[in-house]
C-alpha cells in the first residue's frame, strides 16, 4: 500500500512538473528590446500599409516624434479600401489619379486589377446576365492577352467561373472568389505605389521576418540547438489571436 501511494506520487510530480526550458528560450528571454525600437516598428507598419489614423493615434499614444509624412499614405488607405470592398473601378481611378503613369509603367499590376474588376463582375452576375462580364473581357482583357501567354492562361481561366455553379468549382477556380485574392492584389498595389513614391516597397517588420526565418532554416540546416518548434504569436498559433504580419 505505502509503495501504491509512492508511486502515485512520484507520477503526479511529474506530471505537474514545468518542464525546463531550452537553453535558446532562456537566451531570448534574457534579450530586452528597447521599447522604442519596438514603437518605431510598430509606426512604421502602420504607415507604410497605409493606416494614418491609427499611425497618428499610436505616435501620439507612444510619444513618438512626427515623422515626415508620406504624401500617398491617405490614398494608399482609400485604394485599398476600394479593393477590399471589390469596387475595383474606383480603386483603378484612384490610382490614375494619384499616379497617372504608374498603369501603363506595370502591365502585370494593370491587368491584375482588370482581372479583379472582371471577377466581381462575375460574382455579381450569377444567376443573373452575364453579357456585363463578357463584354468586360472582350475589350479590356482580350487585347492584352492576346499577346501574352500569361495573360491569356488567367483569363482562360477567370472566364471559367461562368461556366461552373459556385458549389462546384475546383479549388483553384474556388480561389478566385475568395477575399484573399483582393487582399493580394490590394498589397500588391501599395508596394508598387510605395517603391515608386519611396523606394521602400514594405514594412521594415515584415524584413525582420523574413530574415528571422531565414536564420531558423540557416541554423536547422547545421543542426544548430534549437527547440523543435519556435513560438513567435505571428500566426495565431499560441493564442487564436488573428496574425498581425503575413509574408
Amino acid at each position: 500500500m505505502d509503495l501504491h501511494r509512492r508511486v502515485q506520487s512520484q507520477t503526479s510530480s511529474t506530471s505537474t512538473a514545468t518542464p525546463s526550458k531550452h537553453a535558446f528560450e532562456t537566451r531570448v528571454a534574457d534579450v530586452k528590446s528597447p521599447k522604442s525600437d519596438i514603437n518605431a516598428l510598430i509606426l512604421d507598419y502602420l504607415m507604410m500599409e497605409g493606416y494614418p489614423k491609427a499611425a497618428e493615434k499610436f505616435q501620439k499614444e507612444a510619444n513618438l516624434k512626427p515623422r515626415q509624412e508620406d504624401p500617398t499614405i491617405n490614398a494608399r488607405q482609400q485604394i485599398q479600401h476600394a479593393i477590399h470592398v471589390g469596387d475595383i473601378q474606383k480603386a483603378i481611378s484612384d490610382l490614375n489619379e494619384l499616379d497617372p503613369g504608374i498603369l501603363d509603367s506595370d502591365p502585370h499590376l494593370h491587368f491584375s486589377l482588370l482581372r479583379l474588376q472582371l471577377i466581381e463582375l462575375i460574382r455579381n452576375a450569377r444567376g443573373y446576365d452575364p453579357s456585363a462580364a463578357i463584354n468586360f473581357a472582350q475589350e479590356k482583357l482580350a487585347p492584352r492577352a492576346a499577346s501574352n501567354e500569361q495573360f491569356l492562361r488567367e483569363l482562360e481561366k477567370t472566364m471559367a467561373l461562368l461556366i461552373f455553379p459556385a458549389d462546384k468549382l475546383q479549388p483553384d477556380l474556388a480561389a478566385l472568389l475568395h477575399s484573399d485574392l483582393r487582399r493580394n492584389t490590394a498589397a500588391q498595389v501599395n508596394e508598387v505605389v510605395l517603391q515608386r513614391h519611396t523606394e521602400r516597397r514594405e514594412a521594415a517588420i515584415r524584413q525582420l521576418v523574413r530574415m528571422r526565418a531565414w536564420a531558423e532554416a540557416s541554423c536547422r540546416s547545421k543542426k544548430g540547438n534549437l527547440p523543435d518548434r519556435i513560438e513567435l504569436g505571428l500566426n495565431g498559433d499560441d493564442n487564436g489571436n488573428d496574425p498581425m504580419v503575413t509574408t
